[in-house]
């Protein structure tokens, strides 16, 4: 004879044996989430400067983050470009106008040849710090997977070849492929 009647309540048995299914149920629906979106943060940078002192946030925050398993994408745009420049990038300057973190007063800082100065104090403090140069971060960030974009839009107002880029830049990415990116990304920023 049956034990279920219409009237009968569920056993312990019988919620337990719901409960895992429904369990199993969300850890199913969990893991294709994870599968949809590949389980990795997603971070997008706007690197819009070309000046040294510029050019170290963005490769610095994108190496990291790649080192943790992050797809990275930076667009490089306008100035930041200059970075992606095998030639311009080994000869960014540091503008010592307009920073007020500069051991020197903006008075000073407008005379000639300060900028030129500035550069050459802050190149001997990277060397003397063993600081990764622009060019090595460049190189890592490639090789971690960060994908380095070049704006195309930019590339052809500043007369801009890919040939003139480090291997691995990826050229001519307009504005709605990065814009897609960021709509993506876990974390946008603009540098």
């Amino acid at each position: 004879m049956s034990t279920d009647t219409p009237n009968s309540t569920p056993t312990e048995e019988d919620s337990d044996t719901a409960l895992r299914e429904r369990i199993e149920a969300l850890e199913g629906e969990l893991a294709d989430l994870k599968d949809e979106v590949g389980g990795r943060k997603k971070m997008t940078i706007i690197a819009t400067k070309g000046t040294l002192d510029m050019a170290y946030p963005p490769l610095i925050l994108a190496s990291t983050a790649a080192a943790f398993g992050w797809d990275v994408v930076v667009f490089h745009t306008f100035w930041g470009l200059d970075i992606l420049h095998e030639e311009k990038s080994k000869n960014l300057k540091l503008s010592a106008v307009g920073n007020p973190s500069m051991p020197m007063p903006n008075a000073m800082a407008a005379l000639p040849g300060m900028d030129a100065m500035a550069t050459k104090m802050m190149e001997k403090k990277i060397e003397e710090n063993g600081t990764a140069t622009i060019e090595e971060l460049i190189d890592v960030s490639i090789e971690s997977g960060v994908e380095l974009q070049a704006c195309q839009m930019t590339m052809d107002l500043m007369d801009f070849d890919e040939s003139e880029f480090y291997d691995g830049v990826v050229s001519g990415v307009g504005a709605a492929t990065a814009l897609e990116h960021m709509a993506d990304a876990d974390i946008q920023l603009l540098v």
